[in-house]
């Protein structure tokens, strides 16, 4: 390995450590929120099965991101540099924030502005774009539509069941839904980096055509395990306390949700923000209460953080690979 290409395989990890501080927390912000977990507890159940998530879940979506959205022989070790420190310097200012944003749109939106500078828009391969579309449509639409669906059953068929028994019940249920969501996130969110990384590992003359190597695969679980670990306590407190008021059943609904939106989206290769998957969710279950029970600022408020996203990463992925451009 060349030196070019081991600072930008630390860059890429870095960028994963970040996509586990920002993103993971949104699979346990539920399950804290309603005391079901103490929030270490909570942190390193979701640590654990992020890794075991990015690990056994094929590498359909690292596919997608290291081969599918841009043409590898246009493009060099700088756009892949610049694309992962946008990601990273917007996800790591958002965290601090306390803002939840989507990791995977600042990625692909820092590879697209880094790619537009570097070999132009025929890099670009409108086949996986299409994907990140579908994936957009998932993580929003499919996200709410889902929780409220499933909350309104749930509401319907306990209907005549004593309210401390709901609690009861769906106070152990909650365990295996935050479970359920921690893993769906390693399973999809893992793998863009994984991609990424191994992309740069092509690039780099390392591997001679695009495939995830074992080591890779564990390399990046175990990272984003560090991320997760490393707690953003901000985004917990936004996303689980915020947005609306959360019981143990509505945790529940909303990781159940969205973790098997993710887990189709995972299935057919589609890279999808599990951000915007969780938080639509709990705004779904908060809307079967009342229209008014959810924090619509709080949500505008996210939502603008999300738009903002893919053109801030985009401007910086540009920057970057001017100057990693230069620089390599």
């Amino acid at each position: 390995m060349t030196a070019t290409l081991v600072i930008v395989l630390i860059l890429v990890l870095m960028a994963e450590f970040v996509n586990g501080w920002n993103d993971a927390p949104n699979a346990i912000a539920t399950v804290v929120s309603t005391r079901v977990l103490r929030p270490v507890y909570a942190l390193i159940m979701a640590a654990v099965l992020n890794i075991v998530g990015a690990m056994v879940t094929g590498t359909a979506v690292a596919a997608t991101i290291g081969a599918g959205i841009i043409r590898p022989d246009s493009i060099g070790l700088s756009v892949i540099a610049a694309a992962v420190l946008s990601v990273a310097t917007w996800g790591a200012a958002a965290t601090m924030l306390g803002i939840p944003i989507s990791i995977s749109h600042g990625l692909v939106s820092g590879m697209a502005g880094a790619t537009l500078v570097v070999a132009g828009s025929g890099a670009l391969l409108w086949s996986g774009w299409q994907k990140i579309i579908i994936g957009l449509g998932f993580s929003t639409l499919l996200g709410f539509s889902m929780a409220f669906i499933l909350m309104t059953s749930i509401y319907w068929i306990l209907r005549r069941v004593n309210p401390s028994t709901i609690h009861s019940i769906f106070g152990k249920l909650q365990i295996i839904s935050a479970a359920f969501m921690a893993f769906s996130h390693g399973s999809n969110d893992g793998q863009k980096f994984m991609g990424v990384f191994a992309l740069a590992l092509v690039l780099g003359g390392v591997l001679p055509e695009f495939y995830v190597p074992i080591w890779v695969i564990i390399l990046c679980g175990a990272v984003i395990g560090l991320g997760t670990a490393a707690g953003g306590w901000r985004i917990i407190k936004t996303m689980g306390f915020r947005l609306t008021k959360l019981e143990p059943v509505h945790g529940f609904a909303a990781e159940t949700a969205a973790a098997t939106a993710i887990q189709l989206a995972s299935f057919m290769g589609v890279p999808l923000s599990t951000t915007h998957t969780i938080s639509t969710a709990i705004m779904g279950v908060g809307a079967t209460r009342r229209f008014s029970a959810v924090k619509w600022g709080v949500a505008g408020g996210i939502v603008s953080a999300w738009v903002f996203t893919f053109p801030i990463c985009g401007a910086l992925g540009a920057l970057f690979a001017l100057f990693f451009n230069w620089i390599f």
